[in-house]
């Protein structure tokens, strides 16, 4: 076969039983085009009324919009049959069909979902811009070089099947069906999951078929869900009068009690009970549905002619898609072998080949036979797909008995394959089995402290958890076991459990430090992050103790800067910040090192140069995937205090996004309280309030201590939005402990300046003042300028009128203050108000003008308002000038606007963007009458001012 064909490999042991349901008349799979009268009402679907209405409001053929609709229930509760409708439904219609059925025997291997969704369109590949088409084929192994081609852009891949699909639901909209989405492999569920997030205003209906209580990475929040539960008791029985042979009496009873509403188990146990007598005593035994109907389906194997039974544990071994390799292996015509199989309704004929009517029957097929008779089926699957090495390899791990190097060495090719696609899922899976086939013990454990560290990546730490216990297992190497429980710590860091996370990083680095390994280092980065999160001080003591004990050579490198600065910026970090650029260059470009140095630049107060250190970061990422959510949010922050707030909301939209669909609660909370920061700033309180909520709910205050201190402040922010001083005193003293100790080392500080505005404003001075002056003896001599600007601004707002005009002086010294503006044009507003009341309104005025002129080039309204009605008081009239229009879009728009206005294309946009063409253009036509301008060549013009306030911000 072709190398094209390696992604949909049929290996290991098949699914186990599946979630759809045999009820009803399921129409045939297949794509459909062409124009044609309106379908036709399509089968009956008994007790599923509101969710047969559910799918046709989804696939209406006048629909213009997107849609994704989780299909969830349990197995035998009749999802295939709703999907299979759906696309019934679209016959006639014009529109197009993409399908994909997962399967548990290719989830580990990478793509394979993707490669059989998109197999019927494969020949569209070549309108695809250059890089895109480049990315698809490498990851779907269509390259020519595909053995030996670079890892593909997981963002690439991305584009470029939205960009596919986009084009493909023209003229006629498109549906995309997945079923048994549980088993679809993670890189291609990833590829959908992205598909999902940014096909908004495509004419695409996406349907998913999921079991109930399945793990659905990408999918568990944020989109509409069909649950597909029992039939009711009227509908059973409906069910079963439409059976060719309706049961009755005592054995309807049965049937009824032990299918308990499952459609499947009452079609086939009707089935079953068909040939006794009536009033037959039923199915035997009180085992569970899918147990017995498994023990059904073999029963109907086992009354097939030999050749059939045999076709059948070949199909069952590798995959309906992959049918041809099955029917190589046999001498039979291929009509006399399936017909028996089809008319027992084990399995069905179409144009693509033959398929399982239902997992069940797989399942059932598959481990009714004896293991010999497995082991052969796989071995002959080998012997035909002798061109395409990464399924062989599987099948031949299928059938082995005892260990072999050969298969062990096969699977770790196969694995090394996977990873240069971006499949760590197959590559970690791989790596599994070779290291169960491997003869030897300490290579079974170095194999799977490999795949323990490649399992890092897909965020699977159940996984991560079971290959490091494997390694303890097999070997009492330190060092394997130690990448191991690294791997597990990093892992753990993402999760809301930091204390757990940092004691396991901390015994990894005592072990390092204790054989004087490298990877101590490695265990100190992980474990500052933890501190930084937890904001624990026991942590920070802890981590510069073992880091005296790395060894000299790694001092001055970006991960030991990395770790004093993360642990303690205002102290042992803050020598670092004349370092930087140094060390900046010496990166050369270089991802990690660089997002690590960018991070460190941001929490030292060095703004513009994290700004731009991101900026080169982020590019250097997208050619190996997104940045990691917890820095990405660093960045956000970054931009923020930069006045870059379009940029920062992009960020935290993106994270959430992201963080939602994984499962990652406390990368979720920190990018929820990004955006609230700034929607408070916006003058949005209301939308502030409620996703600074979200965020306390995602996180335990006493783990997270940083998030829980943003929120509050975001918290604050959006009651000064409002006026309310009360609650914004409230919500900025709660980041601190009662007796006025800083409750996290670095956002805390931060919320001086503004707990200061609101005491004076509520009468709560000389406890505000205590409070900033024992934070400002903590801080020391190591104050970034950030800080010391934001505390003399609190001084000055807490003093007596003969000692303010010195802080205020202060806080405006000098042309660093102009790095952080929105900073900076608060100190101006404070210190005109402060002229003014004194009666030095001449003095004032300009103070108030250039902080108005800020406010309004940030589109911050509440100061923006707050601005105007001193400059009013001082003898001047403000326009009334709203912000910008170009404030008013979203974080998406008004990044399509400004790069369109630098004259990129829609195509060009959206692989920036990661959006499609058509996307790229529905926005810049609803913006357009927003921004007041009718064609493209207005946006420069019209950006001009924007423009030079970024730049001056910057």
């Amino acid at each position: 076969m072709k190398n094209g064909e390696r992604a949909r490999a049929g290996h290991g042991s098949p699914a186990a039983p599946g979630p759809t349901a045999g009820h009803g008349s399921p129409a045939a799979p297949g794509p459909t085009a062409g124009p044609g009268p309106a379908p036709a009402p399509g089968p009956t679907v008994v007790g599923r009324e509101a969710e047969v209405a559910e799918i046709r409001s989804r696939i209406a053929a006048d629909r213009s919009h997107s849609s994704v609709l989780i299909v969830e229930g349990d197995p035998g509760a009749g999802k295939s049959v709703l999907l299979d409708l759906a696309v019934r439904l679209t016959r006639g219609t014009g529109q197009r069909v993409l399908r994909a059925v997962g399967s548990e025997s290719e989830a580990p291997l990478a793509f394979a979902g993707l490669h059989q969704m998109l197999r019927p369109v494969l020949d569209d590949l070549g309108g695809l811009p250059a890089r895109q088409r480049s990315a698809l084929r490498t990851a779907l192994g269509l390259a020519e070089d595909a053995e030996t081609a670079d890892t593909p852009d997981a963002l690439l891949v991305g584009l470029a099947v939205l960009t596919l699909v986009s084009d493909l639901s023209e003229p006629a909209p498109l549906l995309v069906v997945v079923d048994d989405a549980q088993w679809i492999d993670r890189a291609s569920l990833d590829v959908l999951s992205f598909l999902a997030r940014r096909m908004a205003g495509e004419p695409v209906t996406l349907l998913m078929g999921v079991r109930a209580a399945a793990v659905l990475p990408g999918f568990d929040k944020g989109y509409e869900r069909l649950e597909i539960g029992p039939l009711s008791g009227d509908a059973a029985n409906r069910l079963l009068d439409e059976q060719p042979k309706r049961p009755t009496g005592r054995t309807r009873a049965r049937i009824l009690r032990e299918a308990a509403g499952n459609p499947l188990a009452l079609v086939e146990l009707a089935r079953a009970t068909a040939d006794r007598e009536p009033e037959g005593s039923g199915v035997e035994g009180p085992l569970p549905v899918t147990d017995r109907l498994e023990g059904i389906f073999a029963r109907h194997v086992r009354h097939l002619p030999e050749a059939t039974r045999r076709a059948l544990l070949l199909l069952a071994a590798t995959d309906a898609a992959d049918a041809p390799a099955a029917a190589r292996g046999l001498p039979e015509a291929a009509d006399t072998v399936w017909a028996p199989a089809e008319r027992a309704g084990l399995v069905r004929q179409d144009g693509t080949g033959v398929s399982f009517r239902h997992p069940l029957v797989r399942s059932a097929v598959y481990h009714a036979a004896p293991f010999e008779q497995r082991r052969r089926a796989h071995l002959a699957l080998a012997r035909q797909l002798g061109e395409e090495p990464d399924r062989r390899a599987w099948h031949l791990a299928a059938a082995a008995v005892r260990p072999d190097e050969q298969v062990s060495a096969a699977l770790r090719e196969t694995a090394g394959r996977a990873r240069r696609r971006g499949g760590h899922a197959a590559a970690a899976a791989a790596l599994e089995r070779a290291a169960e086939l491997s003869p030897h013990r300490a290579d079974q454990a170095r194999l799977l402290a490999d795949a323990a560290d490649t399992a890092v990546f897909t965020g699977q730490l159940g996984w991560v958890e079971h290959l490091a216990a494997g390694v303890r297992e097999r070997s009492d190497d330190p060092a394997l076991i130690g990448r191991a429980a690294l791997a597990t710590g990093r892992l753990l860091t993402l999760g809301p459990h930091h204390t757990a996370a940092f004691a396991l990083l901390s015994r990894v680095a005592d072990e390092a430090a204790a054989t004087r390994s490298p990877r101590l280092l490695d265990a100190l980065a992980a474990a500052a992050v933890v501190r930084y999160y937890s904001g624990e001080e026991s942590q920070r003591q802890r981590i510069e103790a073992l880091l005296a004990d790395v060894p000299d050579s790694a001092a001055g490198g970006a991960l030991r800067a990395w770790v004093l600065a993360v642990s303690d910026p205002s102290g042992a970090g803050a020598s670092l910040a004349a370092a930087l650029p140094r060390l900046i260059a010496a990166a050369k470009g270089e991802a990690g090192s660089l997002t690590a140095l960018a991070v460190v630049a941001w929490l030292l107060d060095r703004t513009p140069l994290a700004a731009r250190t991101f900026d080169e970061a982020f590019g250097r990422w997208q050619a190996h995937g997104p940045l990691p959510a917890g820095l990405a949010c660093a960045a956000g922050w970054a931009y923020l205090e930069q006045g870059r707030w379009a940029d920062a909301r992009a960020v935290a939209a993106e994270i959430a996004e992201v963080a939602s669909g994984a499962g990652l609660d406390h990368a979720e909370a920190c990018a929820r309280t990004l955006d609230a920061t700034v929607l408070a700033l916006l003058g949005e309180p209301a939308e502030a309030r409620g996703s600074a909520e979200r965020a306390l709910a995602l996180v335990d205050p006493l783990e997270s201590r940083s998030v829980a201190v943003l929120a509050r402040r975001a918290l604050g922010l959006a009651a000064v939005a409002e006026g309310d001083y009360d609650s914004a005193y409230a919500q900025f003293r709660a980041a601190f402990t009662e007796d006025g100790d800083l409750v996290h080392y670095h956002v805390s500080p931060t919320v001086l300046a503004e707990l200061a505005a609101a005491a004076v404003r509520r009468g709560h001075r000389e406890p505000a003042a205590r409070l900033l002056e024992r934070s400002a003896r903590h801080l020391g001599p190591g104050m970034s300028a950030r800080l010391f600007l934001l505390v003399e601004r609190g001084r000055a707002l807490l003093a007596e009128p003969e000692r303010a005009e010195r802080h205020f002086r202060a806080a405006l010294a000098g042309e660093a203050g102009e790095q952080w503006p929105f900073e900076r044009a608060q100190t101006r507003l404070d210190y005109g108000e402060w002229l003014r009341r004194q009666r030095r309104v001449a003095e004032a005025r300009p103070l108030l003008t250039g902080a108005l002129d800020t406010f309004r080039r940030l589109g911050a309204r509440p100061w923006i308002d707050r601005a105007k009605a001193e400059l009013r008081a001082a003898g001047i009239e403000a326009d009334a000038a709203a912000p910008g229009a170009l404030t008013e879009l979203s974080p998406q728009q008004q990044q399509i606007v400004r790069l369109a206005a630098h004259g990129l294309t829609n195509r060009e946009i959206g692989e920036k963007l990661f959006l499609s063409p058509r996307t790229v253009g529905s926005h810049l036509y609803r913006v357009f009458p927003k921004l007041g301008i009718t064609a493209r060549a207005q946006l420069r013009d019209l950006l001009d001012d924007a423009l030079q306030v970024t730049g001056s911000a910057q």
